[in-house]
């Protein structure tokens, strides 16, 4: 038995090999991925429902987060957190708002996510982790559209980013949403039009924590600064360019 397979025994079905066990066994060896198989994916101590199939959260991104909330809260000193609101862009599973929700007690988290079929994943990510539901608000629409005026105190997202001439892992493009993984040639082209968008909704004190290809960073970079804002590259827990924050330029 390999070790996604005892996992998923573990797991799903209690260490008994039942029929569905059987089953579940056969959806691994045809290549899909354990999280889409076991139905859930732990990130920052909550179990993220993965029902309508988004991008599986990773570890990369799970680690940036725990930075960029531990960040917050030491800030948030200056600011009643109840007036605090936070966006979760590209929100997928909803996981990065979900750990702000459990996070960051008492801030208002918004998820945006064009995928209509996400929706219902992300209130049940909501509802399962036992966060407060009335503190979510939860929004379908292309990037910004659907908050119309609203400027946010921090806005987190892990956007598509990779070159569409990239070859990927099979486990990865035959299973995981390409309109989650890609984004034109370079890659750039939702972070193009997230950096264009980001000085009109981001708070005068706010801050932007963006996932970005670690091959495409320093490109990425550039695109905040060249729309006004300060941006500089975080690393990863292995070394790797892995984020942009973003936050306005003292001038602005």
């Amino acid at each position: 038995m390999t070790r996604d397979e005892r996992w998923l025994l573990e797991e799903k079905y209690g260490g008994r090999e039942t029929a569905g066990f059987g089953k579940d066994r056969r959806r691994l060896e045809r290549g899909e991925p354990l999280a889409y198989v076991i139905g859930w994916q732990p990130f920052l101590g909550l179990n993220i429902r993965l029902d309508s199939k988004p991008l599986i959260p990773r570890g990369e991104t799970e680690w940036w987060v725990g930075e960029m909330l531990a960040e917050i809260k030491e800030g948030m000193l200056a600011k009643t957190a109840s007036d605090f609101h936070f966006l979760d862009l590209c929100a997928g599973s909803g996981a990065i708002g979900c750990a702000a929700l459990a996070r960051l007690p008492d801030i208002h988290v918004s998820f945006g996510e064009k995928e209509l079929r996400h929706e219902a994943t992300i209130r049940e990510n909501v509802r399962q982790n036992g966060l407060d539901a009335a503190r979510a608000h939860i929004r379908t629409g292309d990037l910004f559209a659907p908050f119309g005026g609203i400027r946010f105190d921090a806005i987190a997202a892990n956007p598509p980013y990779i070159p569409e001439s990239r070859g990927l892992a099979r486990s990865v493009a035959a299973w995981e949403p390409a309109e989650a993984l890609r984004a034109g040639s370079d890659g750039l082209d939702l972070i193009r039009r997230i950096a264009s968008g980001l000085p009109s909704y981001l708070a005068p004190r706010g801050i932007a924590w963006i996932e970005c290809d670690s091959a495409h960073a320093e490109d990425a970079r550039n695109l905040f600064i060249a729309n006004g804002l300060h941006a500089e590259i975080h690393v990863d827990q292995y070394g790797a360019k892995r984020v942009i924050a973003a936050s306005r330029a003292s001038s602005n």
